[in-house]
């Protein structure tokens, strides 16, 4: 993992890693090895998503310094295109 990786990077080389470990096809040595990058990947993606959070609830803090904190807006897209299951 490199130091200066962004959080989109390490998600796109997660994603390759599951790719790779989900064919199969690799020896036990480099699914060890890739299973070992993977855990980094995600620990480093977790620690930047606890970042974000920290800084949107700082955000959130009205003028008086009070913690407020709303749910985000939520919309769902438009599946009305979709067949009802």
């Amino acid at each position: 993992m490199k130091k200066s990786q962004t959080f989109e990077e390490a998600i796109k080389r997660l994603e390759e890693i599951v790719g790779e470990l989900e064919k199969g096809e690799v020896p036990l040595d480099k699914t060890l090895s890739l299973f070992e990058e993977g855990v980094k990947l995600s620990r480093f993606c977790r620690e930047k998503l606890d970042e974000a959070e920290k800084r949107i609830d700082i955000l959130l803090k009205d003028e008086g310094g009070i913690f407020r904190r709303e749910p985000f807006p939520f919309q769902p897209e438009d599946n009305s295109n979709q067949e009802d299951l």
